[in-house]
């Protein structure tokens, strides 16, 4: 069973460009602090939908981010209300809000500087890669979980997360020479398996 958890892994890792598995065993942890792995995709989608109003209000000169963010941003919300009610068939509560380490390091990796471009590409590749490691995540718990109805109700996010991270890195080739983009996310890949490897490993966050 592991060295096909491993498998699959490796295979994510391949579609989504990502340098570094998540280890197998995460699953089996996350699955035994459901309430704690659910409050935290809750506030993972209310960030995202808070992410992309960010990037409107920032960017809001910048047509095809407004036209393409703005539906984003509704999904976003619509999952959060979703995860939400999923928390309260299960009769688990949302608790409080919990810092993300991963995005928080993620961010500290933007290049400061550069044209206004330059900066909007920046914002655009974090935000990509984001949602592959979500969709990565979201993947191993849709074909891993003990809990069926997860396993379906992940599988429908991982979908999602897959069309946004290709959303935001097509947005990013509008923007700067594609060149230039492709250069600057494998550097991004690099950084963000450092930081991957570098965190606690626990199976109460999705990152």
């Amino acid at each position: 069973m592991e060295e096909s958890m491993e498998s699959e892994g490796m295979s994510s890792v391949r579609m989504l460009g990502l340098k570094l598995p998540t280890d197998p065993r995460w699953v089996n942890i996350a699955e035994k602090s459901l309430e704690e792995i659910l409050t935290d995709h809750a506030f993972c989608e209310q960030k995202a939908a808070s992410s992309g109003i960010s990037l409107i209000i920032k960017y809001p000169e910048k047509k095809r981010v407004v036209e393409e963010v703005t539906p984003l941003v509704a999904e976003e919300w619509g999952h959060f209300r979703r995860v939400l009610k999923e928390m309260n068939k299960r009769g688990f509560s949302l608790g409080n809000a919990r810092r993300d380490e991963y995005v928080h390091q993620l961010f500290a990796t933007k290049k400061k500087g550069g044209s206004r471009e330059d900066q909007l590409v920046e914002d655009l590749l974090i935000c990509a890669m984001i949602e592959a490691r979500s969709c990565e995540r979201f993947r191993l718990l849709s074909l891993y979980c003990s809990d069926v109805d997860l396993r379906k109700f992940y599988h429908e996010f991982m979908v999602s997360e897959a069309g946004h991270y290709r959303m935001f890195l097509d947005l990013a080739k509008e923007y700067l020479p594609e060149n230039v983009v492709k250069q600057r996310w494998q550097t991004l890949l690099d950084q963000e398996a450092q930081i991957v490897t570098g965190l606690e490993f626990r199976g109460d966050r999705v990152h």
